[in-house]
Formats: C-alpha cells, structure tokens, sequence
C-alpha cells in the first residue's frame, strides 16, 4: 500500500490498469423496498475494479488504481478485490474522506421498483486528481481502462481524466467505456455530461458506449458519425446485440454479431463484464468478431448469477463457444452454471 502523495516506484507493466472508484456495496437478503428488507449481505462495486477483477480471473495480469477512505470499508475493498489477483499496490488510502458505499434492491435496474442509495458525496475517490495520483502507476498497462462515471465524481477527478486521455506518444491503449450515468452528472456542477463524456471519448483509442446513452443518436452509424476519432469503437445494442467499428487503412470495418439468449438472474454487471470479454479478447490478438462474442459470453456470465461479479468460463471453454458458426451461435441459450459447462463447442449449453 502506498502513501498519500505522487511518489511512484516504478511499478511493474502488467496487461490491464482500472481507474475508477470502488464501493462497497449492500445487497438485500431479499426482495422488496429498501425501508422493508430487514439485513444485507456486503460486497464489492464499481465499474473499473469489476472490470480488474474479471481479468483477473481471466488469466490476466490487473492492476486497480483507485482512492479510498483509511477506514474498515476501504481495508475491505482493497482486500476483496486483490482476492480476485488484481494487483492494489497503487491503490491511495486517505485519511480525511471516507470510502464510498451504496445500497440496493434486489430488482432488475429497468424496472420502476428498482432502488439504489448512494452515499458517495465527499467520498475518497472524489478527491483523485493528477496531485493525487501516481500517474506512472496509471499508466503501467499495456491497456488503460476508464469510465465516465469517474469524470462527475468532482473537478479534480475531471482533470486527471483529461490528463489520461490527451493524445500523446508513449502512451497505453486507452480504452474508454462512456457510462453516462445522469444522476451523478444532475448535480455535478462541473461540466455537462454528454457534453464532456463525448469529449473524453474522442481522446480514447477504444471506445464502447450504449446506444441508450449515446448523445440521442439513432443507431451504430450515426454514433459512429460523432465520434470518428477512436480507432475502435464499440456500439453496445442491449438485446440486439453490438456492432464495432474499426479503422484499418483509412477506412472502418464493421462487424455486428448478436446478444445471446440468457435466462437472466440478475441485471448488474453485464456492461462491466462485456469490455472485460472484448479487451481479454483483444489482448490476445483475436480477430473483432471474437473480441465481441467473448464480451457477449463474459455478459451473459454476470447476468446469470446475483451479484457483480461472476466466474468467467475457463479460457478454452469460451475459445469454443466464440468459434461456434452462426447458426449454432444464434442457438445458444446460457443460463445459471452455464460457465462450468465443459461440452464440445458443437453442443447448445442449455440451462441446467
């Protein structure tokens, strides 16, 4: 564990370093209001380290880089997540702001029942700013993965961001997920979201965004318009599936391939998962069309068990799902325990 200031030792490169905040989050022991459920069990979130700990157990080398309070939440957030092997030497512990929390229902995030309670305000990753932060550290992985959930925690938190993503030589990958979350962006009083997240976005090497959330632009292509800088960006189209645009020679490659069916268990995750799946794939130099199926197979693990985070399908397992042909791709129907389905590729994984 490092100290507070900007010191760095130079750490060693591993493939994949995750900025962003982590909390600890509070899961109800059962369905219902947030002022019914009497008990909840704790874990861990936040898209970046999810992300970090996905690849960890993937079989690649992690590296979170986060700020939390010195106190028992933050002691539990660096413990469970380097349980994962993600590497949290660079993480910051600060001794002047607590460490982010949040509770929520059990309920599926689309529906109007669905509830969340963030108490982040202040919190220690708030105060992340290039002072604050060892930028060597930042900057040790072959890919550098950043959300836009990081830019509306404060100011300082959007100049680090700006400093990360300025293009110069030298530096990592930087692979960029928009994650424009509207509420955290309300009362930031700092920048307009769509606006700033856009312009975050055009600094990246890869992108991937919702086309929910994508500045209300109709479709892949009419994404791909706004933001042409990117030499990869990643069109996330829910039940649809997802499109990719890649430039090669001048000119952009794209390449669609469809969401799978999954029996979903619970809708948190998924998003987190897919980048994870789609950069493991492109740090092994896969062709696009894999690098998308396997964020879809890393997706469907996390939208079938409770939580977070889930266990990825053994490496060679989703080699063989990822290279199914069409049709048996568009056959596939995961659901809970899929992951420890060892059959041949020719076979439909079918929930138990």
């Amino acid at each position: 564990m490092t100290a507070t200031g900007r010191t760095s030792t130079a750490p060693d490169v591993v493939d994949v370093v995750a900025l962003g905040e982590s909390m600890v989050t509070f899961l109800p022991s059962r369905p219902g209001r947030l002022a019914d459920v009497p008990s909840f069990d704790r874990a861990i979130g936040g898209a970046e380290s999810n992300l970090a700990c996905v690849l960890a157990a993937a079989g690649h080398s992690a590296r979170w880089v986060g700020r939390v309070g010195a106190d028992g939440f933050g002691d539990h957030l660096v413990e469970a997540i380097g349980a994962y092997g993600v590497d949290v030497s660079a993480v910051r512990r600060d001794p002047a702001r607590p460490t982010g929390i949040y509770f929520r229902t059990a309920g599926d995030r689309a529906t109007d029942a669905h509830e969340v309670a963030y108490y982040r305000a202040g919190s220690a990753a708030s105060a992340m700013s290039v002072d604050t932060m060892d930028l060597d550290a930042i900057r040790s992985g072959r890919v550098l993965h950043l959300s836009g959930i990081t830019p509306a925690l404060s100011a300082d938190c959007l100049g680090l961001m700006r400093e990360l993503t300025a293009r110069r030589r030298g530096r990592p990958l930087v692979s960029f997920d928009v994650n424009h979350r509207p509420g955290l962006w309300r009362d930031a009083g700092h920048g307009h979201g769509p606006e700033v997240l856009l312009d975050l976005a055009r600094g990246a090497d890869l992108v991937f965004v919702g086309e929910d959330e994508a500045w209300g632009l109709d479709g892949p292509e009419a994404v791909r318009a706004a933001l042409p800088e990117p030499e990869l960006l990643v069109v996330k189209q829910g039940a649809s599936g997802a499109t990719a645009f890649h430039r090669t020679g001048g000119t952009d490659e794209v390449t669609t391939v469809p969401a799978l069916t999954v029996d979903v268990v619970a809708a948190v995750g998924a998003g987190d998962a897919f980048a994870a799946g789609f950069l493991s794939a492109t740090l092994r130099g896969l062709p696009v069309r894999e690098r998308l199926r396997h964020g879809h197979l890393m997706a469907a693990a996390a939208l079938t068990v409770p939580g977070d985070l889930a266990t990825p399908p053994a490496r060679d397992h989703a080699d063989r799902l990822a290279a199914l042909d069409d049709t048996a791709w568009g056959r596939l129907r995961l659901g809970p325990g899929w992951t420890q389905d060892v059959r041949g590729a020719d076979e439909e994984v079918r929930t138990p």
